[in-house]
C-alpha cells in the first residue's frame, strides 16, 4: 500500500512538471493568423460532416502553442470532444514498439543487422513464395538471406498483413494471424506462412511491428503492456495510454466512424483484428496497432523524440538512437513511388526508418516539412510528425477509419502548419 502511494505520488508529481507550456505563436516564430489555415481545415471537415471530432496540437522549441478540441466525440449523444478524450491510436502504436525496441538496442539485446532467426527461432526455416507451378502448388525457395531486425522494422523483410489479394495474404486471413491467442501463437503461425517476397527487395506494410512486440517480450521478461508502462508511460507522464481503457475512464472513450456510402458518418466496428471496446488487457498485445491514447500524452512522446530522448529531466533514449531510428534505412532501389502504404508512397526524398516514415529530402518528396520530419499514423485517423529542422511537433486525434480516398486530411494539415511558419530554421 505505501509502495503504491509512492508511485502515486512520483507519477503526480512528473505529471505536474511536465504540464504543457504555452507561448503565443509569434513568440516561436509562427503566425497566429495563419494558423486560421489549420483551424478551418479541421473545422471544414466537421462541418461537412466529414469528421466527427478533433484534438489538434502544436508545438515549437517545446512550447505548446495551439492546442484545441473541435466537434464531438459522440455525434448520436450530442457529447463534445475535450481535451481528454481518449483515442484508438491503432498503427500510431508502432512508434511506441520502435522506442521500446531501442531500448533494448541500447541494453546491447539486439542489432539491426542480425537475422531476426537469432532471436524468434521459429523463423530458421522461412521460405520465400516463387509462384506456382503447373499443378497449382505454391513453389516456395530458400531466401536469398535471412531477414534481418532492421528489414522486420523497415518493412521490408518479406512479411505482408493480409490486405492484399496476393496468395501469400490469403494465408494470413486464413490463418487468422492477427486474431491469434497470445504473440507466440501469432509467431508459430506466421512460421508456417512464406515470405512475400525476397528480403530487402519490396517495401511492403506488414505485421513486423507485432513481431517486434514479440521480441520485447522475448528479450525484457515482461508483457509488451508492462514494458512500455514502466520504460515509456510512466516516465513520461502518460496517463491515460495503454492497451485498455479502464472502466472509470469510459466516458472519455471516443465513438470510432466510419463513412456511410453516401459520404457522411456513422459508428463503425473495424473488424475483428483487434478488441473493439478494449475493454480489458489484451491476451495478445499489438505492438501494430493496439494501443489507447489522448493527444496530450502522445504529445508527451512526440516531444520526447524531438528532444533527443528526454522530457522534463527523464530520459528515455539516446540522442544517436532517436536518430538512427528516425533515419531512413530503405536503400534507393525501393524508392521509386512503386512501394506505398495507404497514402505513403515510398519515393525520392521520403522513405523509412524504425517503425516511422522519413522526409530526408522535402523538395523531393513534395512536402514543405523540414528536413528528417518523421511521423506516422492510424487506421482511425490519428498522425503525428517530428521536425527536427525547424523543432515542431504536431499531433492531431480523429476516429474516422481509412476511406477510399484514405482522407488526405493528414498532408494537407503538414500544408496548413508550415503555411503559418514564418521563420523556418535557416
Amino acid at each position: 500500500m505505501k509502495r503504491a502511494l509512492i508511485l502515486a505520488l512520483q507519477t503526480a508529481a512528473l505529471c505536474a512538471a511536465a504540464e504543457l507550456p504555452t507561448a503565443k505563436p509569434e513568440s516561436v516564430g509562427f503566425s497566429s493568423d495563419r494558423l486560421q489555415n489549420l483551424h478551418s481545415l479541421i473545422q471544414n471537415e466537421i462541418d461537412q460532416k466529414q469528421l466527427a471530432g478533433a484534438v489538434t496540437i502544436l508545438a515549437r522549441h517545446g512550447k505548446v502553442i495551439d492546442y484545441r478540441s473541435y466537434g464531438q466525440r459522440d455525434m448520436e449523444k450530442s457529447v463534445p470532444m475535450t481535451k481528454d478524450t481518449i483515442f484508438r491510436a491503432y498503427s500510431m502504436t508502432k512508434p511506441l514498439t520502435g522506442v521500446a525496441m531501442m531500448i533494448l538496442y541500447e541494453q546491447g539485446k539486439w542489432l539491426p543487422w542480425h537475422p531476426i532467426s537469432d532471436y524468434i527461432p521459429e523463423f530458421a526455416h522461412l521460405k520465400v513464395f516463387n509462384g506456382f507451378d503447373g499443378s497449382g502448388k505454391m513453389i516456395l525457395i530458400d531466401p536469398e538471406h535471412p531477414p534481418t531486425i532492421g528489414e522486420v522494422m523497415s518493412h521490408s523483410a518479406g512479411f505482408s498483413y493480409g490486405f492484399t489479394q496476393s496468395p501469400v495474404d490469403a494465408m494470413y486471413r486464413e490463418k487468422k494471424v492477427l486474431q491469434s491467442a497470445n504473440l507466440h501463437e501469432m509467431i508459430e503461425k506466421l512460421a508456417a506462412i512464406p515470405l512475400n517476397y525476397q528480403p530487402g527487395s519490396r517495401w511492403q506494410y506488414s505485421v513486423g511491428m507485432d513481431i517486434e512486440g514479440y521480441m520485447v517480450e522475448k528479450l525484457s521478461g515482461q508483457t509488451l503492456p508492462d514494458f512500455m508502462r514502466d520504460h515509456i508511460f510512466d516516465p513520461l507522464g502518460m496517463k491515460d495510454t495503454g492497451f485498455f481503457v479502464p472502466q472509470e475512464k469510459r466516458a472519455r472513450f471516443a465513438v470510432n466512424y466510419g463513412a456511410k456510402s453516401e459520404g457522411h458518418l456513422e459508428p463503425v466496428n473495424p473488424g475483428a483484428s483487434t478488441p473493439t471496446d478494449y475493454a480489458e488487457q489484451p491476451a495478445m498485445p499489438s505492438g501494430g496497432g493496439g494501443s489507447v491514447t489522448t493527444a496530450e500524452d502522445y504529445y508527451h512522446f512526440a516531444q520526447m523524440l524531438a528532444n533527443g530522448g528526454e522530457l522534463a529531466g527523464k530520459r528515455i533514449l539516446s540522442p544517436e538512437t532517436v536518430k538512427l531510428m528516425s533515419s531512413n534505412h530503405l536503400p534507393p532501389s525501393l524508392l521509386t513511388g512503386q512501394f506505398a502504404g495507404g497514402q505513403h508512397v515510398m519515393r525520392h526524398g521520403f522513405g523509412y526508418g524504425f517503425n516511422v516514415a522519413v522526409v530526408f529530402d522535402p523538395p523531393e518528396a513534395e512536402l514543405s516539412d523540414g528536413k528528417g520530419t518523421f511521423f506516422w499514423d492510424g487506421a482511425a485517423g490519428t498522425w503525428f510528425w517530428v521536425d527536427p529542422t525547424n523543432d515542431v511537433v504536431f499531433v492531431s486525434m480523429i476516429q474516422r477509419m481509412t476511406s477510399p480516398d484514405n482522407h488526405s486530411i493528414e498532408y494537407r494539415s503538414h500544408a496548413a502548419v508550415y503555411s503559418a511558419l514564418t521563420e523556418p530554421a535557416k
